[in-house]
């Protein structure tokens, strides 16, 4: 028999690597990213987040956020280190209460390896401690974080966490929330959610808001300001909270009387879309010099420029909409955005509908008549239309056509059952365009795959005969010369039509 002869030196590493758990041995690193098509760098893998607690203390005058964020999240794999995103400096990490090594890569990551591996279904507990400027941080060019003349405000569409909190910046990975932030006496923090307590001592006050439903990273919002704040209940009970800065100058009294307007909009959604899906519901308008509006959960943000023409019902309408789909169904990836603004804008021809300043045929009629064929409005695709055209027009009107010509071919029992069966079916979740369009066909028991490819797909206008088949512009159809008649509510639907121009 030949024997295996170990010098001491051999056999002692031999001893140590059969001492390495399995687990150890077998781990690997989170990616870098959660995998969207659209924007490979956002979210990341390995781990799954359950609830932020965000401990912060914001100073006005000179941009300072401090904060401790801390994490609970389950190891999806065995993990020898994960990233989180963040762009802000941090001093300290901690996972499972233990110091761990961190690095930073690139604009946003923050690599953190663990002082032990992480093993595969364990919770953990990841604390981070960071500071800094949030408007001096830059993420591919740009900042979500805005100064007011009285403070900041973070709002932005696809990623806006990362200038304010370490989190995994995508949609596919939600968790609740609360939000305790610190600020000078005379100001105010809003954010998500229901305000569960406010203290003040040493010239300091201290708002604490919880947010108890699942909720997207870009979702969450924080504005520090000074406001004047106005509360009120829906019929149901549900805690209505809208704020609006106080140097708002012309376009105040236009904004209140569009967001103070939410709590009937809320009720009436109710009756299209099915039971609200979360604990508070109401709005903020900030002073900054933005255009765009945002459906942060629970309490979406509006720019004072979208009430510049006026009182607009309409905004009011599309961002609450939203709530349902959107915020409580969201997108599985990004491109994935027409079951977010196609249904959006929407919801804006339905109230069109009810308040009788045209119906949502009419509309669509008006849409598909005054987009001639060589509009580049055709060439998008709502149903995948691209990072550089992620929020064009078409994703919007385009978008709902298509959810016109749904109702055209399935009737109205079957098309509001599916209104509200969608959002109950996968609450609180992730959806993609074709579960939206299995569900249809599932509901309405008729197929629905070319339908939903001629006007979400196709890179061109539908021709006439297909539009007549969906029941789209047919008197136009019968008389080609005829000048579409422009629906009463169209102006004040345009004026949104910036909502989402980020």
């Amino acid at each position: 028999m030949h024997r295996r002869h170990l010098v001491p030196g051999v056999l002692a590493a031999a001893t140590v690597l059969l001492a390495i758990p399995a687990s150890a041995a077998s781990s690997s690193p989170g990616a870098p990213g959660i995998g969207d098509p659209y924007y490979p760098a956002s979210g990341n893998g390995g781990y799954d987040v359950s609830h932020y607690d965000l401990r912060l203390k914001y100073q006005p005058k000179t941009d300072l956020l401090e904060g401790t964020a801390t994490l609970n999240a389950t190891a999806k794999q065995d993990l020898s280190r994960f990233n989180l995103d963040l762009g802000l400096a941090v001093s300290e990490v901690r996972v499972n209460g233990r110091l761990a090594k961190f690095a930073r890569e690139g604009e946003q990551e923050l690599v953190i390896t663990p002082a032990t591996p992480l093993q595969k279904g364990k919770s953990l507990s990841i604390v981070v401690r960071y500071a800094g400027k949030p408007s001096e941080v830059r993420i591919g060019g740009y900042t979500a974080w805005a100064r007011t003349p009285d403070g900041g405000v973070a709002a932005q569409e696809p990623e806006s966490a990362a200038w304010w909190f370490p989190s995994n910046d995508h949609p596919l990975d939600k968790a609740t929330y609360d939000v305790s932030v610190s600020v000078p006496d005379g100001h105010q923090a809003i954010s998500n959610g229901v305000l569960q307590s406010q203290s003040s001592k040493l010239g300091w006050t201290r708002f604490n808001w919880r947010s108890n439903k699942p909720q997207a990273p870009y979702l969450a919002t924080l504005a520090v300001g000074k406001f004047d704040i106005t509360t009120d209940k829906t019929a149901s009970g549900l805690p209505v909270l809208n704020a609006y800065s106080k140097d708002l100058g012309d376009n105040d009294g236009a904004a209140r009387a569009s967001i103070e307007r939410s709590t009937e909009v809320t009720e009436w959604l109710e009756g299209v879309f099915g039971p609200y899906p979360f604990n508070a519901v109401g709005g903020y308008v900030p002073n900054v010099t933005s255009g765009f509006a945002l459906e942060t959960q629970t309490r979406p943000f509006y720019s004072p420029r979208q009430f510049a023409n006026g009182a607009n019902v309409s905004v009011v309408v599309h961002e609450l909409a939203h709530q349902w789909y959107g915020d409580s169904v969201s997108v599985h990836h990004w491109k994935d955005i027409w079951v977010n603004e196609g249904f959006a804008r929407y919801s804006q021809w339905l109230w069109s509908e009810k308040e009788g300043e045209g119906t949502a045929q009419e509309l669509a009629d008006y849409v598909y008549a005054t987009r001639p064929a060589e509009d580049p409005f055709w060439q998008v695709k709502p149903g995948d239309p691209g990072p550089d055209k992620q929020f064009d027009i078409a994703v919007y009107d385009r978008g709902a056509l298509a959810v016109q010509a749904l109702r055209n071919e399935v009737g109205d029992d079957a098309f509001f059952e599916i209104l509200k069966g969608w959002p109950k079916k996968y609450a609180y979740g992730n959806a993609k365009v074709s579960d939206f369009v299995k569900y249809a066909e599932k509901v309405s028991g008729k197929p629905l795959a070319e339908l939903f490819d001629t006007w979400l797909y196709e890179p061109s206008k539908p021709a006439a005969p297909a539009a007549a088949e969906s029941r789209i512009a047919r008197g136009l159809a019968a008389s080609p010369a005829a000048k579409p008649v422009q629906p009463k509510s169209w102006k004040k639907i345009a004026e949104t039509n910036t909502i989402h121009d980020h």
